[in-house]
């Protein structure tokens, strides 16, 4: 636990020592130095844990520098493993419920060092575990942060030297379609949704089976633009296949398949709104206000940036990982995986012998 150094000691004018008194003191689960000290009373060493004691109790962060420690914290000599171990404790509300204090919420040294955390006894074990969680929350916050923003301006700088390809030099349009009758399962392009199953998306079937021979055929990884407007596409949305089976779609919609491409790159880029200026550009609402239709011969005009076949597959890659882990953070942030964790951990343990404390 933390002894405050005297009061006349303190400055905000960085002098002799960081002083961390609390929860004020940590920000996104790091110490942001805030109030200097010329006086040392205890340390924490820079790469230990700080946990805030007073209210809110349980608050914890890591230090990148030696720092003096007042009575509102704890310094921790733990693992990443442990850190990830005390978050989660924190969450589930476990030092609130031992917290006293008739003024504001605290826990002694005697809380703290009785606190019991569920381990597993291979260290090379938690060793991973804490450097798996610590990437997500590096990735997570870098979500946070205006999302891919400082991301797309890194790569920005780069696509400066790119070339520039027309859409119909790299896709071909789609002309198949469903004149025998072959493919029944009817496909919708939603911008929220993405390439879906029409039944899926309205909850029922809303054509009539017995009419779909002129829908074009659309196979997995073809991309398909949705003329319709919506609030989050204001120029209807290009969305690729990702349901790994054919289905049809309306011929109202329009449909074409990479060439020479890398897929995930071309997704990735029709989720940025560059490619709306030359569909405004072109496009004409006309006398539908839903709808936003251009030329055959314009939208394949289009022109796409065309790196190397490498650096598609590099940016493709990096972005699908973020957004697939972005994705498992929204579902219920860590939940999932504390609960496959927690079940290894019972189970490793269940096969060890039990142990008495000496």
């Amino acid at each position: 636990m933390g002894q405050s150094p005297d009061g006349s000691t303190y400055s905000q004018i960085p002098s002799d020592y960081i002083l961390v008194q609390g929860n004020a003191d940590l920000k996104d689960g790091w110490v942001y130095p805030r109030i200097w000290t010329t006086q040392k009373t205890k340390m924490a060493e820079a790469g230990d844990l700080i946990m805030s004691v007073r209210a809110p109790a349980g608050t914890m962060g890591k230090t990148y520098y030696d720092v003096v420690i007042g009575r509102g914290v704890a310094g921790i000599k733990g693992s990443e493993f442990i850190y990830q171990a005390l978050v989660k404790m924190d969450s589930n509300g476990y030092w609130k419920i031992l917290a006293s204090g008739s003024t504001f919420e605290s826990i002694n040294s005697d809380v703290v060092n009785g606190a019991e955390l569920m381990v597993t006894e291979n260290i090379d074990e938690q060793n991973k575990i804490g450097y798996y969680l610590a990437s997500i929350d590096h990735l997570i916050t870098l979500h946070q942060s205006k999302s891919f923003g400082h991301i797309l301006k890194a790569i920005v700088s780069c696509t400066l030297s790119w070339e520039q390809r027309k859409l119909g030099e790299i896709a071909d349009k789609v002309v198949e379609k469903n004149f025998q009758l072959q493919e029944r399962d009817v496909f919708t392009n939603s911008a929220e949704f993405g390439i879906i199953d029409q039944k899926n998306f309205f909850d029922h079937e809303i054509v009539n089976k017995n009419n779909i021979g002129g829908y074009y055929i659309v196979s997995p990884n073809d991309f398909v633009y949705n003329p319709r407007i919506s609030v989050t596409a204001p120029v209807g949305p290009i969305n690729r296949n990702k349901l790994c089976k054919r289905g049809i779609m309306s011929p109202l919609y329009t449909v074409f398949h990479p060439r020479n491409m890398n897929e995930t790159f071309l997704e990735f880029y029709f989720r940025t709104n560059k490619w709306h200026k030359f569909m405004e550009y072109n496009g004409d609402s006309g006398a539908r206000s839903d709808r936003f239709s251009i030329k055959t011969e314009l939208f394949y005009a289009m022109t796409i940036p065309f790196p190397s076949h490498k650096e598609q597959s590099k940016v493709g890659i990096c972005f699908e990982s973020l957004d697939n882990l972005i994705t498992l953070h929204q579902l219920e942030p860590f939940q999932l995986i504390f609960k496959a964790i927690a079940y290894r951990i019972i189970d490793y343990t269940k096969s060890k012998p039990p142990s008495h404390r000496k």
